[in-house]
């Protein structure tokens, strides 16, 4: 892969050089700092062209702007105050909706000579690389973490916030006793357990394209132990959500592909389900399917979510609201007694439930439209990189049901969505193999 030219900067640093966005304390938020880069690249080539349903994603940003009206309200069963720490965060989601809007137009107006398509694959896998070092010190130095610069610099107001502090602070793991007991669930180098999972898989997929698909033989040789060695955090995760993932990923794979193709896929998943079945991390799986743990909170939250949205259902309330009570009594919360009383707040287990307290229903509809759309558009595409993109579309519709999407995740959900557009204007497939 030849070194980026200066245009392709932004995005190299966003992708290549994530860790170090990371470890200063920006991580999710280095979107937002390279953003005015990538405008400018963006201004010097004008008139700029966009993809088609990208009207969605600007009603969608709309949307969210009229949404600030209701930062004031309460919907019924909710509690707490308008204060800094709501407004806080309702900007920091504007600004991330913004510079995605940027960094999809500036990846869509790039040539093909200024970034290759295969080059922005690699530096997708290259991430790949990045979140399995990752996963692997959140499995074996699990309470590693350290106040980024960032985090020193901000004022205690800010940085204490429970959203701002967990995109600032960087940790290796979440310490959670999903199992009965304290257990390490992966996160480093993104802000939450679920967000590694996401993203893990949707790299994975660019990482196979680029590495095996597109690569050398040297690639190739690489392939298979860098991806078993990301089977132990993907199972120390304890993520079902990621393994559901992985699941309707392989059933696509085999869906799709041609004959021959389907036959050496089917000979790698059965090779590699045998030698997991004979590993320790068998027990460790089946142990997690046997403690759905968060079932009934997840159950709660949706339902209090979904009558919370109905209440403002075209615009929602522009941000997350905390409930009254828990999935267990009606007056549980957060008192001065018991400041961690309480759950997640309304909204937090997944993009879709996200989107419908924040920006109603209709918010809710025009991201599924915009996905959804692309997978339409683009099921025709056959090439390796249209059949991995059109597959993060679908995994993109899935995982909003569980994850979140801001603020990691949702980025690689646009860098791929910007790959399947650049495929689709006429120029040839990469054919490099190095």
């Amino acid at each position: 892969m030849r070194g980026p030219r200066p245009a392709v900067w932004p995005i190299a640093a966003l992708l290549v050089g994530y860790p170090v966005w990371w470890a200063l304390g920006f991580g999710g938020l280095s979107v937002i700092v390279v953003a005015p880069a990538m405008a400018l690249v963006l201004w010097r080539r004008r008139p700029i062209r966009a993809p088609r349903g990208f009207g969605l994603w600007l009603l969608l940003i709309a949307g969210y702007l009229i949404s600030a009206l209701m930062l004031g309200e309460m919907p019924p069963g909710t509690y707490g105050e308008f204060g800094a720490g709501r407004l806080i965060g309702y900007l920091m989601r504007l600004c991330l909706y913004v510079a995605l809007l940027i960094m999809v137009l500036y990846l869509g107006n790039l040539t093909r000579e200024e970034l290759p398509q295969l080059t922005l694959v690699r530096m997708l896998g290259v991430l790949f690389l990045t979140t399995v070092v990752g996963g692997l010190l959140g499995v074996f130095a699990p309470r590693a973490e350290f106040t980024s610069p960032v985090e020193m610099v901000l004022p205690g107001w800010i940085s204490g916030n429970p959203f701002v502090h967990n995109l600032i602070h960087p940790t290796a793991a979440q310490v959670q006793r999903v199992l009965g007991h304290a257990s390490p669930r992966p996160e480093a180098p993104f802000e939450w357990a679920n967000a590694w999972g996401g993203n893990l898989s949707v790299l994975l997929i660019w990482f196979v394209v680029g590495w095996w698909v597109y690569g050398g033989p040297r690639r190739r040789l690489a392939v298979i132990p860098l991806v078993a060695l990301a089977a132990i955090p993907v199972v120390y995760s304890l993520n079902r959500g990621l393994w559901i993932g992985l699941g309707v990923a392989a059933a696509y794979v085999l869906l799709r592909l041609g004959t021959r193709a389907r036959v050496a896929t089917c000979a790698a998943l059965t090779a590699g389900a045998l030698v997991f079945a004979l590993s320790p991390l068998q027990a460790m799986v089946a142990q997690r399917l046997d403690s759905p743990h968060s079932n009934d909170i997840r159950a709660f939250t949706v339902s209090a979510t979904l009558a919370a949205a109905g209440t403002a259902p075209l615009v929602g309330y522009g941000n997350t609201r905390n409930a009254t009570g828990n999935h267990r009594t009606i007056t549980t919360g957060k008192s001065g007694w018991c400041p961690t009383c309480g759950h997640p707040p309304l909204g937090g287990d997944g993009q879709l439930w996200h989107l419908m307290i924040t920006q109603g229903f209709t918010g809710a509809a025009l991201y599924v439209a915009f996905f959804a759309g692309a997978v339409r558009r683009h099921w025709r595409d056959r090439s390796p990189i249209g059949l991995a993109g059109v597959l993060v579309m679908i995994l993109t519709l899935l995982y909003m049901f569980v994850y979140d999407g801001l603020v990691t995740p949702l980025s690689l959900y646009l860098v791929s969505f910007a790959l399947l557009w650049r495929n689709s204007v006429n120029d040839p497939p990469p054919k490099e193999r190095a």
